[in-house]
């Protein structure tokens, strides 16, 4: 017997770099494919679900600022990345027969909808996925931020962020041996301790609405599933441990 999901309605929170796969950048079709069908997995459960797709797999506009070019620009053509990146997923969520709609804080009617709250809600309530792109529609905002403030403004029941690893670490695990791996966390220690699971914003924003943020690997099959009923790796954020 399947376990039962123990929430509602979750937001996933999904990378650009998420979707590259192996490649150095862009997309891949096969993890597009992979991703989509987790997620029409707990589709299946009967969870409502929503999505915040960043654009790092495209453009960075940290980095591009770096480079020189100027900030408030560079993050607005990294929102044209996020919008690019929905619609992919959008077409990969299509093919397994799961409703899905794209909502742009930036308005591009012609390609998808407008941000409109009360509309995105209204479409999760009838099953379809809604995907949230071009972050807040503001430059200086990360799109973790954008996923917090989404799933705020859902009543989300958790934020769920899919990672390159299964949780949150001490340090990256992929370059520092040893790096200890926590089962649980405050929102507070998570900002002391300026571990770069989420930017401090988006961390804040989740506490002071006492959002739950669930950490864990977007690359393990099956692995959105469990954490929507409870089980697997995943790191829990929450105001009380």
């Amino acid at each position: 017997m399947t376990p039962s999901p123990i929430f509602k309605r979750v937001l996933l929170k999904v990378s650009g770099e998420a979707l590259m796969g192996e490649q150095e950048y862009g997309l891949d079709g096969p993890t597009l494919q992979r991703i989509a069908a987790d997620i029409r997995d707990v589709v299946m459960m009967g969870v409502q679900v929503c999505s915040v797709i960043g654009g790092g797999n495209i453009f960075r506009g940290v980095a591009a600022a770096a480079a020189g070019m100027d900030r408030a620009q560079a993050d607005y053509i990294g929102m044209l990345a996020t919008v690019m990146n929905a619609l992919a997923l959008q077409s990969a969520l299509e093919r397994f027969s799961v409703p899905t709609r794209v909502q742009s804080a930036i308005p591009m009617s012609s390609v998808c909808e407008p941000y409109i709250r009360r509309r995105a809600e209204r479409h999760m309530e009838k099953g379809r996925v809604v995907l949230f792109a071009a972050g807040t529609g503001n430059p200086f905002f990360t799109t973790d931020t954008a996923a917090a403030l989404r799933a705020a403004e859902m009543k989300c029941d958790a934020l769920l962020k899919g990672t390159q690893v299964d949780g949150v670490y001490s340090a990256d695990p992929r370059k520092v041996a040893g790096a200890e791996r926590y089962q649980e966390l405050t929102y507070l220690e998570v900002l002391s301790r300026e571990l770069a699971v989420m930017d401090a914003a988006a961390v804040s924003l989740a506490r002071e609405n006492g959002l739950p943020i669930y950490v864990f690997n977007i690359h393990s099959p099956g692995a959105f599933a469990q954490v929507v009923q409870g089980k697997g790796r995943f790191t829990r954020i929450a105001e009380q441990i």
